[in-house]
């Protein structure tokens, strides 16, 4: 195994994110671990996020992009009895008064009409730029990051489980969507709060957790290359496909 750039595997890793680190430091990780310096992530996951995170190793990089675009799946748990700054529990929860708790059917109703092609605001805390500054750290100078309304798409919503105020969904949308934020707009829709309580991302296209790798499955490889999927196979499994719909719970 090499760390010399010409040497190095075109290819991609699928790789299972824990909770608590940001992908850029999981793709360092995994740099150190694979000695393969030319590689980069598909996809940003939050750091209080686990789950599928693609990493692109070589000429595989230039991937990247058609990576991003492909349909994602999440599954998602929610609390409608509070808020946070960041619309997710990396932030202090504030309590909601909430008049009427909804019913199973009302919150069905409410997620079910979020699917489609619509508009979302970005949340504050988030790396979108606003004149050259992410709006995370505009917010936390105080400020009001103005952020636009993006058209998202979100191509089916699935309720797991209602017991008030826990709400589990699965979803599958594409590029550029925030979960943190519809569940906000969940919340306002149903007039209660809505605050992301955990995330797991279980497939980014054709790459899906149940073939993922942890870092302890890398490190303990006698050679963690074995992990990676080879170039011209990644590209085959990019190829039109439909968007995988599973049964209604």
């Amino acid at each position: 195994m090499s760390d010399s750039p010409s040497a190095a595997p075109a290819g991609v890793i699928t790789l299972n994110k824990p909770v608590g680190i940001t992908s850029a430091k999981a793709l360092y990780r995994v740099r150190k671990i694979t000695r393969v310096r030319k590689s980069g992530h598909a996809g940003t996951l939050d750091p209080a996020a686990d789950g599928v995170l693609v990493l692109c190793l070589g000429k595989a990089t230039k991937l990247v992009e058609s990576i991003m675009d492909q349909p994602k799946v999440y599954r998602a748990a929610a609390r409608l009895d509070v808020t946070s700054k960041s619309y997710d529990s990396d932030a202090a929860l504030v309590p909601v008064d909430v008049g009427n708790v909804p019913a199973r059917e009302q919150v069905d109703d409410a997620l079910l009409s979020f699917e489609g092609r619509i508009a979302q605001v970005p949340p504050a805390i988030s790396a979108i730029k606003i004149g050259g500054q992410p709006a995370y750290k505009l917010a936390r100078k105080g400020e009001d990051p103005d952020l636009k309304a993006r058209a998202v798409n979100i191509y089916w919503l699935h309720v797991h489980r209602y017991d008030w105020p826990t709400l589990e969904f699965e979803m599958c949308c594409g590029r550029g969507t925030y979960v943190r934020a519809l569940v906000r707009d969940l919340g306002h829709r149903l007039g209660t709060g809505g605050c992301l309580a955990a995330l797991t991302r279980q497939a980014v296209g054709p790459f899906t957790l149940e073939k993922a790798v942890t870092f302890e499955d890398l490190k303990g490889m006698a050679d963690p290359l074995t992990a990676v999927t080879p170039l011209n196979r990644a590209k085959e499994s990019l190829e039109i496909r439909p968007i995988p719909i599973p049964p209604r719970p």
